[in-house]
């Protein structure tokens, strides 16, 4: 895997002047110590950066790399990112986790993307101390304690699979549906967190399983009967859900699809009437982040809901270096760490504070819902 560090110190002090506006108050402000002057360092990436879901890790390290320009500039750091590709695998996270914990130079990591990839590389962070903050692994075995440096900066499948489960019962009233796993830790956790909610309702259901690596599913929406209204795909990968709902439409299926946050991709899934529920919101609903929004659109062109939570993520680390700086120590893992358990921001770019409880939760932590209309483009369902 090619790896190539990002040095981030190039950002004009404009654009730390949009990091201050739109994450609040930085627990770093006011005028730099000399040890902050001096606070120079590096943080690990790892994401997706190429493969199937390779549109949503490229906007991740877009907006880290956008984080780091914009609080290196605001807090006069030299915080370089050094990048890791891990296509959504777990071995691959494993062999780029072992090159970032090898690396003496690097302090934190930002991710990984997958829960499988966090259960994965969580053993080999804690022994090395090192603190990693995701901004997309919901799992709820992830924060029970057996990875003591994990942190993530979005909500968890309890809170999600709930959510979403209970939605459908009253607003889209099915009396049958299919509910259908990808057979990874991520989609199968939200299975589990659905299942006693269609249940509870009398609903009857179909639950079926699919490798990710399939993208022929006619077989499956066969199977799909009159009765089920609903299709229920909690996945990682948008392209299939998109080969899916065509395999639907050939096949002259009305079902409507009801995705999770692997499934919002404008541009790779549109089937018209479908819901897509996200950890992340859609930031340009945000007047905080207009700046954010503008500079991101400038820079990388649109995005989705994958990126604003990774830049979360990264201002937390950044913010924890630079607050180890100033008060006179050197970033080093175990400060760094202790600085990321002690976050307290009122505000963020998520339009939500952000600390985390003593097992790397996100307090109150909560999703979003999206409804795709005719066009391809994603609604924001107001919750209620």
């Amino acid at each position: 895997m090619k790896r190539r560090r990002i040095a981030a110190a190039t950002a004009v002090a404009a654009l730390g002047a949009l990091a201050l506006a739109g994450c609040g108050n930085s627990s770093s402000g006011g005028s730099a110590s000399a040890a902050a002057k001096k606070c120079a360092t590096t943080i690990g990436i790892e994401a997706p950066l190429t493969g199937s879901v390779a549109p949503l890790g490229q906007e991740q390290l877009h907006f880290a790399e956008l984080a780091v320009a914009m609080d290196n500039a605001a807090n006069k750091t030299h915080i370089k990112l050094d990048q890791g590709d891990t296509q959504l695998e777990p071995s691959q996270a494993i062999t780029v986790t072992q090159q970032f914990t090898s690396d003496s130079g690097i302090v934190g990591v930002v991710g990984p993307a997958g829960s499988q990839e966090v259960e994965a590389v969580g053993p080999l962070m804690a022994r090395a101390r090192m603190p990693f903050i995701s901004g997309s692994a919901t799992a709820v075995a992830l924060t029970t304690g057996k990875y003591p440096t994990f942190f993530r900066v979005v909500s968890k499948d309890s809170v999600q699979g709930p959510q979403d489960a209970n939605y459908i019962v009253k607003n889209l009233h099915p009396k049958a549906l299919m509910i259908v796993d990808d057979e990874e830790a991520y989609s199968t956790g939200l299975v589990a967190a659905m299942l006693p909610v269609f249940k509870a309702a009398g609903i009857k259901v179909d639950h079926e399983s699919v490798s990710q690596k399939v993208t022929d599913f006619s077989s499956l929406v066969a199977k799909i009967t009159p009765a089920e209204t609903v299709v229920v795909l909690p996945w990682q990968i948008a392209a299939n859900a998109q080969q899916f709902g065509r395999d639907m439409q050939q096949e002259h299926k009305t079902a409507a699809i009801f995705g999770t946050d692997g499934l919002f991709s404008p541009g790779t899934f549109e089937i018209s009437g479908s819901y897509v529920s996200s950890f992340g919101p859609d930031i340009t609903y945000i007047p905080a982040d207009a700046a954010i929004a503008a500079a991101a659109h400038k820079k990388y062109g649109s995005f989705g809901t994958f990126g604003p939570p990774v830049f979360a993520a990264t201002h937390v680390m950044d913010e924890a270096i630079a607050s180890v700086c100033k008060s006179g120590q050197a970033p080093t893992r175990a400060a760094v760490l202790a600085a990321v358990k002690k976050t307290n921001e009122p505000t963020s770019i998520l339009g939500q504070p952000i600390s985390f409880t003593s097992h790397g939760d996100l307090v109150n932590g909560k999703f979003f819902l999206f409804k795709i209309n005719s066009k391809g483009a994603y609604t924001l369902i107001p919750s209620s």
